[in-house]
């Protein structure tokens, strides 16, 4: 773990290419990240998983996916069924609170039998996003609900889901995507409401599973807090909310550091990633010119980062053995029984 470098890497398709093998091997990321790109079928799979722990020596690497259900969802039929969005499940729960926490928990424990089956061992959710009226539909039905209180109650239950199963969750998008009116992917959204509002709507899901293992930043910038920079490079967003309002202290990861939200070289990027406080700087393409200049600024991970990144591979176990078809049943008879 000490002899890794704080990035997070991606791969261009659905095997290694020797430079890839190469660059991994000589640059050590903590982990790796895959999409629908690199996905075809079970062995392929898997083997693709073992080779990128292979190429960094360590057979703890964890492996990153987006595996939310409804439009983000990287692995589908018939390497994993396809799954109902998290405003579908906010749906349950607004009909029976018990019932939509069930369901959530069922689902992320699905999550974690189809992701540990390939070697996956961390996804990126849940979403805890609080969508305000007008907001971009990047976030949309990606999110639980528009009520902070239920975000919390099925993010929550998301996580242990994931968590029982040997799978290390990763809440999203810290500390708050539910008011951007632009898509990050492709332009820098500006919040501009209050710190009072962002206090009593945005922040709250996020400071009620402040204890949870993994985050990830939001390209956003909010102007009640630093008016230049989106949160993932504004130190005044990580210190100040992020670490201390919110008082999150684990493992904080960018979103992608190829989004156009994000200003400059890929190595101005990386550099500003880390200088604002993320532990991990993610890059998801592949592309290796880019991944070089992140790993250029990447430095060992170490002193409070290692810290975390440790305590969150210590989250992960092998799954508390729950059968598949017994949870596939329930899960289906959640959503038959507020029909």
């Amino acid at each position: 773990m000490s002899e890794s470098k704080s990035m997070i890497l991606g791969a261009t398709g659905k095997k290694l290419t020797a430079d890839e093998i190469a660059f991994y091997r000589d640059e050590r990321p903590w982990g790796f990240i895959l999409f629908a790109r690199n996905v075809d079928e079970p062995a392929q799979l898997s083997d693709l998983v073992a080779s990128m722990r292979d190429s960094v020596g360590r057979p703890d690497a964890p492996v990153f996916i987006d595996q939310e259900g409804g439009r983000v969802q990287r692995m589908r039929p018939p390497l994993a069924a396809n799954y109902p969005t998290a405003s579908e499940l906010g749906r349950v729960f607004a009909k029976d609170p018990d019932l939509g926490v069930r369901a959530a928990w069922l689902m992320s424990r699905l999550h974690a039998m189809d992701l540990r089956r390939y070697g996956i061992t961390a996804d990126c959710l849940p979403v805890l996003d609080v969508p305000v009226s007008g907001a971009h539909d990047v976030i949309g039905d990606r999110a639980y609900a528009h009520d902070p209180q239920t975000v919390i109650a099925l993010g929550r239950a998301a996580s242990e889901g994931l968590m029982a199963g040997g799978v290390l969750p990763v809440m999203k998008h810290m500390p708050g995507h539910g008011r951007a009116f632009a898509d990050s992917h492709k332009a820098l959204p500006e919040v501009t409401a209050s710190l009072d509002e962002l206090r009593s709507h945005d922040f709250v899901p996020f400071k009620a599973l402040a204890d949870l293992p993994m985050a990830m930043t939001a390209h956003i910038v909010f102007h009640a807090i630093d008016r230049e920079r989106p949160a993932t490079t504004s130190d005044k967003v990580i210190r100040d909310i992020i670490r201390g309002e919110i008082g999150f202290d684990g493992l904080l990861m960018s979103d992608d550091v190829s989004m156009h939200a994000l200003s400059g070289d890929f190595s101005q990027r990386a550099e500003a990633i880390l200088a604002a406080g993320c532990d991990l700087v993610l890059h998801c393409h592949g592309i290796m010119p880019e991944m070089q200049a992140v790993a250029e600024k990447a430095p060992e991970l170490s002193g409070k980062s290692l810290e975390r990144a440790k305590r969150a591979l210590a989250c992960l176990n092998p799954g508390d053995g729950t059968e598949e078809l017994a949870a596939r049943a329930e899960f289906e008879e959640c959503f038959a029984a507020v029909a």
